[in-house]
């Protein structure tokens, strides 16, 4: 990206969208959870989101980008992250926001990680000691030997995050191939994610149905997860990584801000420092990958 190219200002407006987004969609979600289990919000999520995604492609004049190719990679990143968004869900009901957000954060420590295990990129010294820096964090985050142990919140917070990770990893397979364009990922995200929350859903034999209440606010969860992501999109296609990073990370003193005023949540010290070291192992890999990638691009 050349300094023409650079627009931290309006990088900064996507993502105090994005923030907003992933905040508000925490909120809804944990109201939903009242109601409705997992399955049944990610199913009605999903079919907002698939009409969603047909309307503003046929106005964006996108929908011939929409093919059913790479269908494996698509189910594959679907999988990964319908299984994390519905532990994110789960863990929303369990632990406190903040410590849910921060455990959240380590998604991109298991990325790089298992880009060097799956995507054949070298796992160099650097990786290797942030990933283990990340893990110092999750465990002050967690204190799993404290006087509460791995809660089943906790342990689902942490498995979470290796949903995103998973998913991350096959976007980026995807992003290689010429299937990979927004529009297209969206659109099989929210139909394979509806196929899978109604059949999950139905395991039990019975799905309930929304209510003309839940419905305003299962199309704030829809709407404000797909319009987080693409903001944040956005905003890296505006401005580095090591610009937008930091921008994210404010999510974490929103968010326990928010729990405090809703929910009288306390944050403890634990999950600031945790969430700062996991976030510095973060910056320092996303820091080195802009260095590489300046010199390869000098070279």
């Amino acid at each position: 990206m050349s300094a023409q190219t650079i627009h931290p200002l309006k990088a900064t407006l996507w993502m105090s969208g994005a923030v907003f987004g992933f905040s508000s969609m925490a909120v809804v979600g944990r109201s939903l959870t009242l109601d409705l289990d997992t399955f049944e919000i990610m199913a009605y999520r999903s079919l907002i989101g698939v009409f969603t995604v047909l309307i503003i492609s046929t106005l964006a004049g996108t929908r011939d980008q929409i093919r059913a190719r790479a269908l494996p990679l698509h189910l594959g990143r679907n999988v990964s992250h319908f299984t994390g968004q519905n532990l994110w869900l789960f863990a929303l009901t369990l632990i406190p926001l903040a410590q849910l957000f921060a455990l959240e954060f380590a998604y991109p420590i298991l990325v790089a990680l298992g880009a060097s295990l799956f995507l054949g990129e070298r796992l160099t010294p650097l990786r290797s000691a942030t990933a283990a820096l990340g893990f110092i964090g999750i465990l002050i985050v967690a204190q799993p030997f404290g006087a509460g142990g791995l809660s089943i919140g906790l342990l689902a917070a942490i498995a979470c995050a290796f949903g995103f990770a998973g998913s991350a990893l096959f976007t980026k397979r995807l992003t290689r191939t010429p299937d990979g364009t927004v529009t297209n990922i969206l659109f099989w995200l929210s139909l394979m994610q509806l196929a899978l929350g109604i059949g999950c859903a139905m395991i039990d034999g019975e799905m309930k149905l929304f209510t003309l209440a839940q419905l305003p606010l299962l199309a704030v969860f829809s709407l404000a997860g797909l319009g987080a992501h693409f903001c944040l999109t956005t905003a890296l296609s505006l401005a580095p990584a090591s610009v937008v990073t930091p921008i994210d990370f404010l999510r974490l003193p929103l968010i326990a801000f928010i729990a405090y005023l809703l929910y009288g949540e306390a944050t403890t010290w634990a999950t600031y420092v945790g969430a700062a070291i996991i976030f510095g192992a973060n910056y320092i890999n996303i820091l080195s990958e802009s260095r590489k990638s300046r010199a390869f691009k000098a070279a």
